[in-house]
């Protein structure tokens, strides 16, 4: 077989006679390979294509970052609704309360102290009770002549400095008695200086049960104090007699429950009138 120009093949016999059918098949297959290169081409780029659509799609519905993503950042935020400004609003004053009053001005002195001074307000009940010790009450008494409830110096003392009244309670526990008075003055200082200049001592006060006790120069236990407009005495010692000691223990309990109940006593009374002047300012 032999060769021409452009590959044409030529039929055997080298008669020079192009051998048709054979081109017509070459001719056939370069125009299918052609078509198969167009088809291919074109399914590529619709793939291209594709891929790029769905890279926008994505992108815009904020699933990746990028340029979608800045534009998402910059929407404008929902606008604040107004505070609605129609209600009352609270409003408080800059000017403090006053304090409360203090219960001791009530009991200092006669101008604001005037509840009534009697001997149930001061030692109510038939009994005493302090924690799991009980007192029984004896006997009492109240009296505007303040000395004749004192032996010694102490009647001139409470005279002398303006004594307006002398209340007396008796109290027993366990064979001790102890005598309380409480003696009211017009002022604070009053109470202070009868204390300070205080001699000899209160008259123990028997009945009620009790029998007379620190009587005839037994010796006894003797304390003064003062609160406020008011200064209370106590002399307390045993039912039998006997002289009281510093190693006395139950002596001295007994005197320290009855000047702690006096004190409390006192002190409530202020504490009342106190309540009733803040419920009643103009009472």
């Amino acid at each position: 077989m032999s060769f021409g120009q452009g590959g044409a093949s030529w039929g055997p016999g080298g008669d020079g006679t192009p051998d048709w059918a054979a081109l017509a098949d070459q001719s056939a297959a370069r125009a299918r390979r052609k078509k198969l290169l167009m088809i291919g081409g074109g399914a590529l780029a619709t793939v291209a294509i594709g891929a790029i659509v769905t890279t926008a799609v994505v992108t815009s519905n904020g699933g990746g970052t990028g340029k979608a993503d800045k534009n998402a950042s910059q929407l404008p935020a929902p606008a604040e609704l107004p505070e609605d400004t129609s209600a009352p609003q609270p409003s408080f004053s800059s000017v403090a309360p006053p304090p409360p009053p203090d219960p001791k001005d009530f009991i200092s002195s006669a101008d604001k102290d005037k509840a009534p001074v009697t001997v149930d307000g001061f030692f109510p009940g038939k009994k005493l009770t302090m924690g799991d010790r009980v007192h029984l009450k004896g006997a009492t008494s109240s009296s505007a002549k303040c000395a004749t409830g004192t032996q010694g110096a102490l009647g001139s003392v409470l005279t002398n400095n303006g004594c307006t009244q002398l209340i007396r309670a008796t109290y027993r526990k366990d064979g001790v008695a102890v005598t309380v008075g409480v003696a009211v003055f017009e002022t604070e200082a009053r109470a202070k200086k009868a204390v300070d200049q205080a001699s000899g001592g209160l008259a123990s006060l028997s009945g009620g049960g009790v029998d007379t006790f620190c009587r005839g120069g037994t010796v006894c236990l003797r304390t003064s104090n003062s609160y406020g407009r008011y200064a209370y005495f106590t002399i307390g010692g045993f039912l039998n007699g006997k002289r009281v000691t510093t190693a006395d223990e139950n002596v001295y309990a007994v005197n320290k429950d009855l000047t702690n109940f006096t004190f409390r006593q006192i002190h409530r009374r202020g504490q009342l009138q106190a309540s009733q002047a803040v419920a009643d300012p103009n009472g």
